[in-house]
């Protein structure tokens, strides 16, 4: 049985502790992982993962603690290296990350208390992952409803309350409205932010609300008939706000606007921009129109290799052409050493008509190609010389 002394103080960082054992550590399946080996101490400071969030690491006598493990009352701490049984050694954990971490969950807590006693809903599910925090509800969330949430949360932060733990006995616990995910067996660890939430949690927390620095929601979207809500907390929160202010800075002297400007400014340049598309589609469609009318008008098969005609227009350009009255039309973008991509139709012609899915696959077996559609048109890639690909081309639709 381990000690868990980061139950007896949170913002512990390093420790005295004997190991108790240390064996090649074997996942669940009972296979030995390479280089890892698992220890057991009388006492730790470090957190196994739980409760939503993963696991404390650090160094342990040397050794570098790369994930923690809880097996019943048992802790094992995953180690790059052995350490000696029966050898006294000191426990450091990666404080930044664990700080950073009693944030997210702390903040998370407010949060999810808010949520509940405003609207009823339950947190369904929490991730503390290696960017953000997500908080699932079992309801559906408006960006409104979610800004006076933000709102109140911080207000909880900025009151600076003590967080409180409590170690309830049973016929206590019975007449204590607290929240909870799952049904828990034993000795139940209240968390209780005054005022905010009361709920049943076995990770560590800051001592004070004051710590968690700042509650920022990023995020909400539907999720599961209900509403997945993306948070960062203190010093994550910081340095979000570092990143978009830099970004904020550089794009407002890209446009020549102000900061608090800036949407604004990239709106309208959407708006031109849009404009400009629209313009240039037009006259693309015009170009193609004119180079469609230069084919001689003869119904021979016609195969184009273009370079300024590409994605969509290709397509636009075939149908030109077969409206011209041409049976087969084939075009071409690309070049020999990266591939083209095609597309190929045809039009029914003195009463018949080129099934486009039995020419195509010929087609693809001849140039390494790739690619089908509809009896009518056919769109893929394919690999090869454009002299042969269009000599190709023109016999096969010259002998159907």
């Amino acid at each position: 049985m381990t000690e868990k002394l980061f139950y007896q103080d949170s913002h512990l960082g390093e420790f005295e502790a004997e190991v108790i054992s240390c064996e090649p550590f074997s996942d669940a399946s009972g296979k030995k992982t390479p280089k890892l080996w698992a220890a057991e101490l009388d006492r730790t400071a470090f957190f196994p993962e739980g409760g939503g969030q993963y696991a404390d690491t650090g160094i342990l006598g040397g050794v570098r603690v790369v994930d923690v493990q809880e097996k019943g009352e048992h802790v094992l701490h995953l180690l790059e290296g052995p350490l000696e049984p029966g050898s006294h050694v000191t426990g450091t954990i990666d404080w930044e990350e664990r700080f950073m971490k009693m944030q997210q969950h702390s903040g998370e807590h407010i949060v999810s208390g808010l949520v509940h006693s405003w609207f009823g809903y339950n947190n369904v599910g929490f991730h503390l992952g290696s960017e953000d925090c997500t908080m699932d509800f079992d309801g559906e969330l408006s960006k409104e409803q979610l800004a006076g949430i933000e709102r109140e949360a911080n207000r909880a932060v900025w009151k600076n309350l003590e967080i409180q733990t409590l170690y309830p006995s049973k016929d206590e616990l019975d007449g204590m409205e607290y929240r909870s995910k799952i049904e828990i067996e034993g000795q139940v660890r209240i968390i209780v932010v005054p005022g905010y939430d009361v709920c049943a949690c076995c990770a560590p927390h800051v001592s004070r609300t004051g710590e968690i620095g700042l509650i920022k929601l990023t995020r909400v979207q539907r999720y599961k008939g209900g509403a997945r809500v993306t948070m960062l907390c203190g010093v994550r929160a910081l340095e979000d706000y570092a990143v978009k202010q830099e970004q904020a800075g550089e794009i407002s002297a890209l446009l020549c606007a102000k900061e608090n400007e800036i949407a604004e400014s990239v709106r309208h340049l959407k708006e031109e921009s849009d404009s400009l598309k629209y313009e240039l589609g037009e006259k693309e469609k015009k170009l193609i129109a004119a180079k469609a009318d230069m084919i001689p008008k003869d119904g021979k098969p016609v195969c184009i290799f273009t370079d300024d005609v590409e994605g969509d227009s290709m397509r636009l350009f075939m149908n030109l052409v077969l409206e011209a009255g041409h049976g087969v039309c084939a075009i071409f973008h690309g070049n020999e050493s990266d591939g083209y991509r095609y597309v190929i139709g045809s039009r029914e012609q003195d009463g018949r008509q080129i099934n486009m899915r039995d020419f195509v696959k010929e087609f693809n077996a001849a140039f390494d190609g790739r690619g089908g559609g509809k009896p009518e048109m056919v769109q893929g890639t394919a690999r090869g010389s454009e002299d042969e690909m269009r000599a190709w081309i023109l016999e096969k639709a010259g002998e159907a």
